[in-house]
């Protein structure tokens, strides 16, 4: 036993003294990046200032030099000319370079030429995507450390890098650090940003980044939560000459409120809500939210249209939705006050009843309900038959609503009453 016990002991301190070398010296090279910096910035001391030298420089590079690895060093090198230590501040003891991003004219042609770079270099080894990412990412929470003028040139060149598709909009998100947010360093970086992204493509672009990432709807976490309304960041970036940024936000604001009507409206309609409390709701939400009436009656249209199952039969849809839509027509008449919104209206109903082919007989007789119900009037119905109506279903709805507009003519000039076979 005391044999067997001596054989096994010389084993064990060997195998795992092995593993624990291993690792001190994977640790060691992966947390000693001083040599690779070294040559990186020999390197670039050498190109000097030519971009073009530099992108080749870096190019070549990638066969010698372990750019997996070290990443990050790298990056900080480009942009910032040396090692960031936490908190954006370059490392004392290492040696930098001007040949950076930071050492740069602020100015939106250099950026674009160190966009070139940065490109290139990513094209060029794809597996530096994610640690760009990282870098860019990290760069931003470190802002309250950089000079205005650093900061204005990371802004530019993110924004160009945004533009052609480099970086991905996700990286905004360490913009809404509280601190950085606080102290209107967001808002002030995000001013340059949208400027060089909105220079390089436009606001539609920008838009479809943004909503690729769930952005679209963040914009006002830029400013402190006492500060977040559509009318402070308008006239924010309407200042700093983003007008299209402060429309578009306008604009989204406004969808989402429409959605959130639409929605409380539907949920108020199942329950059974009385008409004059969804008036007064609605009203609300238009003053609230600036939503126009011509707005709000496409929505009422749409939840009214949209609590029913309705009949797949085209002889039975037509009564089901008379029956249907004169139980609603008080609600449509408080939102038709004006006649562009009775225009609308008579819009969206011929878009309906084209888009749902069941109703395409049904068009004159919802037409007459309403007219008989005060939702619409003979000015509007004349004009839309007129030239105001849609191409769509054109001949077949004009054709339908021909003896009711003649009559709707002649009783202008006689004062007729309908007669029971127009009506």
């Amino acid at each position: 036993r005391v044999s067997f016990m001596n054989n096994q002991k010389p084993q064990k301190p060997t195998l795992s003294g092995q593993r624990f070398k291993t690792r001190k010296r994977d640790e060691k090279e992966r947390f000693d990046p001083t040599q690779f910096q070294d040559c990186i910035i020999q390197g670039l001391t050498e190109t000097g200032s030519d971009l073009e030298a530099v992108a080749k420089f870096l190019d070549a590079s990638g066969a010698k030099l372990d750019y997996r690895r070290y990443a990050e060093t790298l990056f900080d090198i480009l942009v910032a000319g040396g090692m960031l230590a936490p908190g954006g501040t370059l490392a004392d003891d290492m040696t930098r370079t001007n040949v950076c991003v930071f050492a740069a004219q602020e100015d939106l042609e250099t950026m674009q030429a160190f966009a070139q770079v940065f490109n290139k270099l990513i094209r060029r080894y794809k597996y530096l995507e994610k640690g760009f990412e990282d870098e860019v990412k990290k760069l931003l929470l470190f802002l309250k450390g950089f000079s205005e003028s650093e900061r204005n040139k990371l802004a530019m060149l993110t924004g160009i890098l945004l533009a052609n598709g480099t970086l991905n909009a996700s990286i905004l998100n360490s913009l809404y650090n509280e601190n950085l947010v606080k102290e209107g360093v967001s808002a002030a970086f995000a001013v340059k940003l949208f400027k060089s992204w909105i220079n390089e493509k436009d606001i539609n672009a920008v838009a479809v980044s943004l909503r690729k990432v769930n952005m679209d709807n963040r914009l006002m976490e830029l400013f402190p939560a006492n500060k977040q309304s559509v009318e402070h960041f308008s006239k924010y970036f309407t200042e700093a000459g983003l007008k299209e940024l402060s429309e578009y936000v306008r604009n989204q604001q406004s969808i989402g409120a429409r959605k959130e009507l639409q929605k409380e409206l539907q949920e108020q309609m199942s329950r059974g809500d009385p008409f004059k409390d969804i008036i007064l709701y609605v009203k609300e939400e238009m003053k609230k939210n600036n939503i126009s009436e011509q707005t709000v009656v496409t929505i009422i249209w749409s939840s009214v249209m949209s609590t029913v199952e309705w009949n797949k039969k085209e002889e039975l849809v037509a009564e089901q939705a008379i029956k249907h839509l004169k139980q609603y027509s008080p609600l449509l008449a408080a939102f038709t006050t004006q006649g562009q919104s009775e225009l609308t209206l008579l819009l969206k109903i011929q878009e309906y009843c084209y888009d749902n082919i069941h109703f395409m007989k049904a068009f004159q007789k919802i037409v007459v309900l309403f007219y008989k119900a005060e939702v619409l009037s003979e000015e509007p119905i004349l004009k839309w038959y007129k030239d105001a109506h849609l191409a769509k279903g054109k001949s077949v709805f004009l054709e339908q609503m021909k003896k009711f507009v003649e009559w709707l003519k002649n009783a202008e000039e006689g004062n007729q009453q309908p007669s029971p076979q127009v009506i």
